[in-house]
C-alpha cells in the first residue's frame, strides 16, 4: 500500500526546517548505506546525531504523533528519528530495498523496518528530477509531492530516486515498524478506518458504526504486537 499523507508540515514549518538544514553539517550519504546500497547511493545527508538532525526530526514525529491519517495508515509501534538528506548536480539513488534491521544511532535499540516514509521538504518546481520511483505489483509508481507532504510505502518495496538535474531537493525520510507487521493487513485496517469514519460522519446513529469499530478493533487484536 502507498499513501500520500497531504500538508504534514504548513509552508511555515518547513521553511524553519529548510533554515535550519542551512546551518547543518553535511556529508556523503553513502556513509549510513549498506555495502549493495553504497554503489547506488549518491547523496549528502545530515550525521545521524547531528544536534539540528535531532532537533528537527523530534518536531516532525511530535507533529505525526497528531496526525490522525498517519496514525491509521502506520499504525506506529516504533519510529527511526527521521533524517535529512539532499540531492543536486545529478544525485541520485539507484534500485535498492531498505535493511530489514535499522539501528537507532546514539542507542542500543533497533527497528524492524515495515514502512518507509519520505517528507518532501522541497517544492517541485524548485528542481528537474528526483523523483521517488516504487515498484510495486502495479509497476512502477513515481512521486513527487509537495513540500510538506509525506509518502508511506512496505519497506520490502524496490525504490529509487531519479537524478536531480536542476536545483536540490531536499526531504527528511525514516522507517516504522508497525504494529501490524503484514502490509495487507494494515491495508484492510485502514480502508475499514475511513469507512467507520465516513460512515460516522454521514449518519453518526446508523448501529452499524458501533459493529463496524468493534469490528476494526477485533482485527486490530488479532493482528497487533503491542
Amino acid at each position: 500500500m502507498l499513501i500520500q499523507i497531504p500538508k504534514v508540515l504548513t509552508a511555515e514549518q518547513v521553511a524553519q526546517i529548510r533554515t535550519e538544514l542551512d546551518k547543518a553539517e553535511w556529508v556523503d550519504g553513502r556513509n549510513t548505506a549498506g555495502y549493495i546500497s553504497q554503489r547506488v547511493k549518491d547523496n549528502q545527508q545530515v550525521p545521524d546525531t547531528h544536534p539540528i538532525a535531532r532537533e528537527l526530526g523530534q518536531k516532525i514525529l511530535t507533529l505525526l504523533e497528531k496526525h490522525p491519517m498517519f496514525t491509521s495508515a502506520a499504525l506506529p509501534l516504533k519510529v527511526v528519528p527521521p533524517l535529512f538528506n539532499r540531492y543536486s548536480g545529478q544525485q541520485n539513488y539507484g534500485r535498492h530495498v531498505d535493511g530489514a534491521i535499522r539501528p537507532v544511532a546514539g542507542t542500543p535499540f533497533r527497528v524492524r523496518t515495515d514502512l518507509s516514509a519520505t517528507l518532501f521538504l522541497a517544492a517541485p518546481e524548485d528542481y528537474d528530477g528526483g523523483e521517488l520511483v516504487i515498484e510495486d505489483t502495479f509497476g512502477q509508481r513515481r512521486v513527487k509531492l509537495p513540500a510538506g507532504d509525506l509518502v508511506l510505502y512496505p519497506s520490502t518495496s524496490v525504490h529509487k530516486v531519479e537524478p536531480v538535474t536542476r536545483g536540490t531537493r531536499y526531504a527528511s525520510f525514516f522507517w516504522i515498524q508497525s504494529m501490524v507487521r503484514e502490509d495487507s493487513h494494515r491495508t484492510m485496517l485502514f480502508e475499514l478506518d475511513n469507512s467507520i469514519q465516513q460512515l460516522g460522519r454521514d449518519m453518526p446513529q446508523h448501529p452499524a458504526v458501533v459493529q463496524l469499530a468493534g469490528l476494526y478493533h477485533n482485527l486490530l487484536r488479532l493482528w497487533a504486537d503491542a
